[in-house]
């Protein structure tokens, strides 16, 4: 059973996963590829002095503090959306992809290589727009598809996410048979995610919108409580079950659209990270949804760390130099994410063997 949620404990979780944030983004200037040049007292001490013009300066907060700024956004909102969803379709492996939203943005985005569109609107690149106009695609057909049921349950929602992910994933074949050598690696790079960005004003287009979600979902959080015991149970304490579905569904999918467009799909984020926030926080929302958020984003900026040392490790031990000079981050995502998520089901196998 749950421990009671008391106002000391709830500021104790939320000030030990803040701590852990502010110390990830404090050393994220100071990780890179370019780490023996330019260290995290480097960097630091080029923006106390203000020298803008610096090489720590720019390789510091004009490279590296710009993605570990984008990698919160995007992890705080795929750990908050998995949480959420896991709750609203009462199924522990459901992930912020669950409804084809990342199949519709991926050939969406594929597309866009294929025909060779090239646009760029209020920092949106036209492979942007195409993987968000992709994932919107798949949300109304998703959500046309559910509505037509007489009730809106998880089971429809699932079931039309999982055949329309499906029919995604045979489109994007038949354009990849299509392209030519060029095109296919730049389609095979851009699903494996990417946090690469140049300017923080890349992430103005999207912020309105997760700003948006993060704070309506946030505020679900009794809602959720109450129908994790039960929808039956939720309606007659004076929640409108149905209401709160579409409103979290229809929200965290647009969210997850709006990360996904701009880095592509990541994987495992919005899987592990709500089950790992949960075995230290219990159940209740109220506190597992700000935790999870604030962890998602510890967790996806130490991956892009990972990205950048790995690499030069490889190097170092098989004494030669590597011709990758960064891992994409949804690589390293899922050799974190799989043994994570292994050691977490044989622990909760032997507590519930135990009990």
């Amino acid at each position: 059973m749950s421990r009671a949620l008391t106002p000391q404990r709830f500021a104790a979780v939320l000030v030990v996963c803040l701590l852990l944030l502010a110390a990830a983004l404090a050393v994220s200037p100071g990780i890179g590829t370019q780490r023996s040049l330019v260290g995290v007292a480097d960097a630091w001490k080029a923006w106390a002095a203000g020298d803008q013009y610096s090489i720590a300066y720019r390789i510091g907060f004009g490279l590296r503090f710009p993605r570990a700024v984008k990698a919160l956004v995007v992890g705080a909102v795929l750990a908050l959306c998995g949480a959420v969803f896991q709750t609203l379709f009462r199924n522990p492996l459901a992930t912020p992809y669950t409804l084809g939203i990342a199949g519709g943005a991926s050939l969406g985005a594929l597309i866009v290589f294929q025909t060779g569109w090239v646009v760029s609107v209020a920092y949106l690149s036209s492979v942007t727009i195409g993987a968000f106009v992709g994932a919107m695609a798949v949300l109304a057909v998703v959500t046309i598809m559910a509505r037509s049921s007489a009730r809106l349950s998880g089971n429809t929602l699932l079931l039309a996410g999982v055949t329309i992910g499906f029919f995604c994933s045979g489109m994007m074949m038949f354009v990849t048979y299509l392209a030519d050598v060029r095109e296919t690696f730049a389609i095979v790079r851009w699903m494996m995610g990417s946090l690469d960005t140049v300017f923080m004003s890349e992430l103005a287009p999207i912020l309105p919108i997760v700003i948006v979600v993060v704070v309506v979902l946030l505020a679900q959080a009794n809602k959720l409580n109450q129908f994790e015991v039960g929808a039956d149970i939720a309606a007659s304490r004076g929640v409108r079950v149905e209401r709160l579905q579409v409103v979290c569904i229809l929200l965290g999918s647009l969210g997850v659209a709006a990360v996904v467009s701009l880095c592509g799909p990541i994987g495992f984020v919005g899987l592990i990270i709500p089950h790992l926030t949960r075995l230290f926080t219990g159940r209740d929302h109220r506190i597992v949804l700000p935790a999870t958020a604030l962890l998602g984003a510890v967790f996806l900026i130490g991956c892009d760390f990972l990205t950048s040392l790995v690499p030069a490790w490889y190097g170092h031990l098989a004494g030669r130099a590597t011709t990758a000079a960064q891992l994409p981050i949804g690589v390293m995502t899922a050799i974190i994410g799989t043994p994570v998520f292994l050691v977490m089901l044989g622990w909760r196998f032997r507590n519930a063997n135990a009990s």
